[in-house]
C-alpha cells in the first residue's frame, strides 16, 4: 500500500516539531474499535486488521503564525486509524497526555482534542529512550512506562510501516460535526527499534483491548509539521 503526501498546505494555522518519536503498535479487530471513531469514519485496515498505537515523543509547538509562542514538553498519544467516504486516511486520537496544563486546556477548547494533563519524563542514554507518564487530569491514574532501543535505519518502509506512519491528517469533532484537520511534513526518517519496557494502562484506559507483543516498534528523530484549516467530511456526492 502506497500513501503519498498530499499537496502542500497553503495556509498554515499551526506549526509543530515532533522529536524522538517512538511508535509502538498492536493489531486489533476493527469491530472492537469501530465504536470509538467519529461519525462518518470507519477503521482503516490492512488484511482485515486495524491497529492501535502508543506514540511517545517531545512536542515543540511553534504556535500560530506571527504569534511566536513556543511550547516544549513530552507527550504520549493513544491513536487509531480511520478513513472516510473520500478515502482520506487519518488518525483518531483517543487520548493525548501532555506535560503542560495550559496547552492541554487550550487544545481541548479550540480543537476538541482529548488532551490530558500528566506528569511526564523523557530521557535518552545512547540509543535507549525512556518515556514515563502518570495522568493527573481530567481522569487521573492511568500510567505508561515505555523504553525502546533504537536499531537500524529503515531504508525502505514495509507496507505496514508505511500504513502506520504515513498519515497527513486527523479526525476530530467540532460543533457536533466530524472534521478532518490536514497537515504536511517530510517523510518520516525511521529506525526499527526494540521494545525494552512497556508497562501501564494508557491503551486499555482508552477503551482498546490489547494482548501479546506489539507488531511494530519504530523510532524517528522527528519531523516539522504544518497544520491547515479543518474541513468537513465530504458527502457521498463529493460536496463538503
Amino acid at each position: 500500500m502506497t500513501r503519498d503526501a498530499p499537496r502542500s498546505i497553503r495556509r498554515s494555522v499551526l506549526t509543530q516539531r515532533w522529536s524522538d518519536v517512538a511508535f509502538v503498535h498492536w493489531s486489533v479487530d476493527p469491530a472492537a474499535v469501530a465504536h470509538l471513531l467519529p461519525p462518518g469514519t470507519v477503521p482503516d485496515v490492512v488484511d482485515g486488521r486495524t491497529f492501535v498505537g502508543l506514540v511517545a515523543f517531545r512536542l515543540h509547538s511553534l504556535g500560530w503564525p506571527r504569534l511566536g509562542n513556543v511550547w516544549s514538553f513530552p507527550e504520549t498519544n493513544v491513536r487509531l486509524y480511520a478513513t472516510d467516504d473520500a478515502g482520506r486516511a487519518g488518525v483518531v486520537f483517543l487520548s493525548m497526555d501532555a506535560a503542560n496544563l495550559t496547552f492541554s486546556l487550550a487544545a481541548r477548547a479550540s480543537a476538541r482534542l482529548p488532551y490530558m494533563w500528566s506528569d511526564m519524563t523523557m530521557s535518552r542514554s545512547a540509543d535507549v529512550l525512556s518515556y514515563t507518564c502518570r495522568r493527573r487530569w481530567p481522569r487521573p491514574g492511568a500510567t505508561s512506562r515505555l523504553t525502546v532501543r533504537v536499531g537500524e535505519r529503515v531504508a525502505q518502509p514495509t507496507a505496514l510501516e508505511q500504513f502506520l506512519t504515513a498519515r497527513w491528517g486527523l479526525y476530530t469533532t467540532l460543533a457536533g460535526r466530524t472534521v478532518y484537520l490536514p497537515n504536511d511534513h517530510a517523510a518520516w526518517d525511521l529506525n526499527r527499534a526494540t521494545l525494552v519496557e512497556c508497562e501501564g494502562d494508557l491503551v486499555t484506559a482508552a477503551g482498546v483491548p490489547i494482548s501479546g507483543e506489539p507488531v511494530s516498534v519504530l523510532h524517528s528523530p522527528g519531523v516539522l509539521a504544518r497544520f491547515g484549516l479543518p474541513s468537513r467530511r465530504p458527502s457521498r456526492s463529493g460536496t463538503s
